[in-house]
């Protein structure tokens, strides 16, 4: 649960790339809905009527091709099963592998910890993974900057299971809003448990094994960041992730891109 730091990578933004993908879809939309119109207006035999309604169905698509862009994205791998392409492995690397398509972290002799970061950062997003572990970890997925973190396993502090929760560093670690409850009832002991984690705004959402358990607001949480995968320092751990995929979704108000 300990906070780490993170760089800052650049690239093109969200909201340039949604703009983008705005114009393009919208023109698309509206040569197709011109090309529509103007099969109807000019059939010699065509009615009054069905001018009208053609123009309208032109205008339903046009107005299809802007909302279309406003819609998330497909989903996409955020870890291929293969290697760690996407990912800013450290060097050296004791902590992370692919075995049998499953990305494996595990402590080194020193336990010294370490996260393995995205090289793309993301604002507005669902994320869905399979994770297993046996025995006691203190893992979790860290988000947004400033950080916030996902909880998995064992917190340091709590000396308890506060997988599902969120942890913020400050004063109240994990606030009450945005801890997970009866947490034992859901989780698998030492198989896959599916997690789902929705970042819109500045609202963050959890849900294990297809059970909603949290939804944190926190106006702090607002700015884009790396996506992390956590090693606790000072423990003896390993934790496996599998079947990892993600899609932004767009700008909402309430976070920045």
């Amino acid at each position: 649960m300990k906070r780490s730091n993170h760089g800052n990578p650049g690239g093109t933004s969200r909201v340039t790339a949604f703009g983008l993908r705005s114009f393009q879809q919208a023109s698309f939309f509206s040569v197709g809905a011109v090309w529509l119109a103007c099969r109807q207006e000019c059939d010699p035999f065509g009615t009054g009527e069905r001018r009208r309604r053609s123009w309208l169905a032109a205008w339903v698509v046009v107005l299809a091709g802007f909302l279309l862009p406003l819609s998330a994205q497909e989903w996409r791998p955020l870890f291929n099963g293969k290697d760690l392409t996407g990912w800013k492995v450290p060097e050296p690397n004791p902590f992370w592998r692919v075995v049998d398509g499953v990305l494996v972290g595990q402590s080194d002799p020193a336990r010294q910890g370490n996260v393995l970061w995205t090289e793309k950062e993301y604002g507005d997003f669902e994320l869905e993974f399979e994770a297993r572990w046996d025995g006691e970890i203190d893992s979790g997925v860290m988000l947004r900057k400033p950080e916030l973190q996902l909880q998995i396993g064992v917190s340091r502090t709590l000396k308890k299971d506060m997988t599902g929760s969120f942890y913020t560093g400050g004063r109240e670690r994990y606030p009450e809003s945005g801890q997970a409850r009866e947490i034992e009832k859901i989780l698998k002991p030492g198989q896959w448990n599916k997690f789902r984690l929705r970042a819109q705004g500045t609202t963050f959402t959890v849900w294990i094994n297809d059970q909603k358990l949290v939804e944190y607001t926190d106006d702090r949480y607002k700015d884009p960041a790396p996506i992390g995968l956590q090693i606790h320092a000072g423990v003896d751990m390993r934790i496996e992730f599998r079947n990892m995929r993600i899609r932004e979704l767009p700008p909402r108000q309430g976070s920045s891109g």
